[in-house]
């Protein structure tokens, strides 16, 4: 006798289609049988070891989460409820161009560092691997849900050439794009960047045409980070666009968002230059999280120049007055790189963790707050907060379009993705609301997305993307990774002021046919695993 049944469903099974009412027989951690309106004809209904009344729920694939941050947080934190709690069965981690392989001695010191205020710093963790494959082993271990991994584009510089604002001679290039080709072996599903990033920002065109030739061979697709949300952002994604299509590799575009001021109200824009890139053949998806403000590290808005030769030199360069006078310039005057070419607005940027809890004052609080209360210059703050916490403050960005966000998660290539930050004491409330968020405000309340285009965006979509020939549907034979909600409650919990708080109407989840939510509570099951890029 088979595992599950669930009974009475109103299957929403991601394809888009219309729901319809079934009995849905798990078994092995698949999708064993599916009888439709089984009630109502009156035939025999299927029996299993467990039954469970689905009378009122919605039955629909695991949620992809195509942009998160989690790559230390599945291995800190085996409950995951962050996640789990949301319907999340598969997260892409190696997201913006810096994580944790491939690396040796050396990189791997300097990446903690870099990206602390995204992960931690990883005290507590034992980094016993070095290469992807050695990474995606320890997931291996057993995680509350699935992991895929792109390889991150910085690391790769890093390891190959150093944090320097330099091109790559001929061999290191060799060096990268062997590197590249060694993660996907050894099952990458493709390659990010974080392009206004040190050091993946140093790479031009051609360098990252080449890495990308070898992730097209294997079959993955590039998720950038691209060079500018800001004042040239249509030109950055016009020039990744151009970028793939040179290199023949599919384009998955990150956050996909148009923001600060002068983006404000030109998501159409963006949107007419996706179509006629797909119009011409080019394989483009994006994701988007459903909320306005942004989030990433303090470190991140300085100029580029700041960052090269990596963090220890980025202090030395804020310790410097001089220095830190043309720091500031850089960002209040001209507009740096690191801000997408927009003078900062230290009212718009959140203080929303901190490494060192001495510094748990500054949390909550804009910069510009923050300044008025000490009688400083925002600089002046800013700058102080980066040297005692060494880097490690974590922001939240309010320069977001609520037009822009509804315009892009219409479109027939967008796909969900968190970006969430799991670290910090106040962090983007995306981290733990994302899918709920779409399905309770931009499905039932505002009818942005009907149930099922939404559902499709969050499941199948990104499944085609990642090349899971046996995920992202309800169907026979797929991998039993199924989300159970309310339709008429599901909503995010978490809030700006109450940022972990878990969302309502999601009762059930199951990960490979176990459950990890039940109830409404997390289960000890550590049902997930890394999921390797398939063979071409």
């Amino acid at each position: 006798m088979e595992e599950l049944v669930i009974r009475d469903a109103d299957v929403v099974d991601g394809s888009g289609d219309s729901a319809y009412r079934a009995d849905v027989v798990v078994d092995g951690g698949r999708v064993v049988s599916i009888v439709k309106e089984a009630a109502a004809a009156g035939c025999q209904r299927p029996k299993a070891r467990r039954e469970l009344d689905a009378e009122g729920l919605v039955l629909s694939p695991g949620f992809i989460d195509m942009h998160a941050h989690s790559d230390l947080a599945l291995l800190r934190d085996p409950d995951h409820s962050a996640k789990a709690a949301q319907g999340v069965t598969l997260e892409v981690l190696g997201q913006d161009g810096l994580s944790y392989a491939p690396v040796d001695d050396r990189t791997l010191g300097e990446v903690r560092r870099a990206i602390a205020g995204w992960n931690g710093g990883g005290d507590d963790i034992d980094f016993d691997w070095r290469s992807v494959g050695e990474y995606l082993d320890r997931l291996d271990g057993g995680i509350a849900v699935n992991a895929a991994y792109l390889i991150p584009q910085g690391t790769v510089r890093a390891l190959a050439v150093g944090w320097e604002d330099r091109d790559a001679t001929p061999a290191e290039l060799d060096r990268m794009r062997q590197l590249v080709a060694e993660g996907m072996e050894q099952g990458a599903v493709g390659m990010s960047s974080g392009l206004t990033y040190t050091p993946g920002m140093y790479a031009k065109d051609a360098e990252l045409t080449e890495l990308c030739r070898v992730v097209a061979h294997y079959g993955g697709y590039y998720c950038p980070h691209h060079r500018s949300y800001g004042a040239g952002a249509l030109r950055a994604y016009e020039e990744m666009v151009t970028l793939t299509r040179e290199a023949g590799c599919p384009l998955h575009l990150a956050h996909a968002t148009m923001n600060f001021g002068v983006n404000k109200g030109r998501a159409p824009e963006l949107l007419a230059l996706l179509d006629d890139a797909l119009a011409a053949g080019a394989d483009i998806s994006l994701d988007t999280y459903p909320y306005t403000p942004g989030a990433t590290t303090l470190v991140a808005v300085l100029p580029s120049w700041a960052g090269e030769g990596g963090p220890e030199e980025i202090l030395r360069r804020l310790a410097d007055d001089a220095t830190a006078e043309r720091i500031r310039h850089h960002l209040e005057v001209t507009g740096s790189d690191g801000c997408h070419g927009v003078p900062v607005e230290w009212d718009t940027i959140e203080i929303s963790g901190v490494g060192d809890p001495a510094l748990a004052e500054y949390v909550g609080r804009t910069v510009q707050e923050s300044a008025a209360l000490r009688g400083e210059s925002p600089w002046a703050v800013a700058r102080e907060l980066l040297l005692k916490d060494r880097l490690a403050p974590s922001i939240l960005q309010h320069v977001g379009h609520e037009e822009n966000v509804r315009e892009i998660m219409r479109h027939r290539v967008h796909t969900g993705g968190s970006d969430g930050i799991l670290q910090g004491a106040k962090p983007h409330p995306r981290a733990y609301g994302t899918f709920p968020q779409y399905l309770g405000r931009y499905v039932r309340e505002l009818g942005v997305l009907s149930l099922e285009e939404c559902v499709a965006h969050l499941t199948s979509r990104p499944a085609a993307r990642l090349r899971l020939a046996d995920r992202g549907l309800v169907r026979e034979g797929y991998k039993a990774d199924l989300v159970l909600f309310d339709p008429r409650t599901v909503a995010a919990g978490s809030t700006f002021e109450q940022p972990r708080t878990p969302p309502t109407g999601i009762p059930y989840v199951l990960v490979d046919g176990r459950f990890v939510i039940e109830d409404g509570r997390r289960t000890d099951v550590l049902a997930g695993r890394a999921v390797r890029r398939p063979p071409r």
